[in-house]
């Protein structure tokens, strides 16, 4: 499949999805008000998509890129002006967490099955941080930027830290907000509530109280962690174990900082933001959507690693340790 093709399934694909999540609007209609756009829906969204495929970060290169070289695909972009296609795509943030529920009820995924991390989401250099303006005052959600300690690269910086429930074999199906200093314990019941099943965290997930409070709240649920302390780690083949199976969501992490550029904040506040994450995160599905749709007979959860063996999909009960 070569790109025109694939901006042509991406299209169909983006169309469809849309007249079905509009049937569950009360008046089957986005803008209760006011003209329709030169550009209609649909296809702004078709070329977030493939903007974030080809790995264009910011949204003015988007703008840039179609009207030089798919003018011919779509002939109303170049009569609208690049802050206008800005806005309606922002706009349209909102109908974009229904595409993502919808693509996610469609996609093959392991649902009992999932992992669970953060992400650093630095706004600027740490040497800007004392006069910077971004996200410094909390808003209406409690996000704000603060200071927090990023653990690959070894440094304080000045940010948010993005949290992440990511369903076996890569599917993002929760995602949240929180400051900088905030612990990944403290945000792990908002991704885990309603959820069952098992769950994997690296070691900053271990907590006696988070587990006693998981207990109680969500009896179907099991979260799995290794040891806090690797030095004192009472059975560290298990540990290395849930190590190597929760693995797949840093690849998750370096698909979202690389491809959609998320280490590089553009965004100045949390409306221009929370656009940027569901682009990246609902059009995530697309991929799983177009080869599903491609090959039904090769779906995309029935993966086979380097080694030539196949994994199955469901945890040993010795991993209770």
């Amino acid at each position: 499949m070569n790109l025109d093709d694939l901006i042509i399934a991406a299209f169909c694909e983006m169309d469809d999805a849309m007249n079905v999540c509009l049937q569950q609007l009360p008046k089957a209609r986005l803008r209760e008000r006011g003209s329709r756009p030169t550009v209609c829906d649909s296809e702004v969204l078709c070329r977030e998509v493939i903007g974030a495929y080809l790995g264009l970060e910011q949204d003015q290169a988007i703008y840039e890129h179609f009207v030089r070289h798919y003018s011919h695909f779509f002939p109303a972009l170049p009569q609208v002006h690049r802050t206008t296609f800005i806005r309606q795509a922002t706009n349209l943030s909102h109908f974009k967490e229904r595409l993502w529920q919808h693509w996610l009820a469609d996609t093959p995924h392991q649902r009992d099955f999932g992992l669970m991390d953060s992400l650093p989401l630095p706004v600027c250099r740490f040497a800007r941080a004392t006069f910077c303006r971004r996200f410094r005052y909390e808003d209406t959600l409690g996000v704000r930027a603060t200071y927090g300690y990023d653990h690959v690269a070894r440094q304080t910086f000045w940010g948010l830290r993005l949290h992440l429930h990511v369903a076996w074999p890569g599917l993002i199906t929760r995602l949240t907000l929180a400051p900088a200093h905030e612990a990944d314990v403290a945000i792990a019941p908002q991704l885990l509530h309603g959820q069952k099943g098992i769950v994997l965290g690296d070691r900053n997930y271990h907590s006696p109280q988070l587990q006693q409070q998981l207990r109680q709240n969500a009896p179907g649920l099991k979260l799995l962690t290794p040891h806090k302390n690797k030095k004192r780690d009472p059975n560290p083949k298990r540990s290395a174990l849930l190590s190597h199976w929760r693995y797949r969501i840093e690849t998750v992490h370096s698909q979202l900082c690389t491809r959609f550029g998320l280490k590089h904040l553009w965004a100045r506040d949390l409306w221009h933001l929370l656009n940027r994450l569901l682009r990246a995160t609902a059009y995530g599905a697309v991929p799983y959507t177009l080869l599903s749709a491609e090959c039904p007979a090769c779906p995309a959860w029935k993966l086979t690693p380097a080694t030539g063996k196949t994994y199955k999909l469901n945890l040993h009960i010795a991993l209770d340790g």
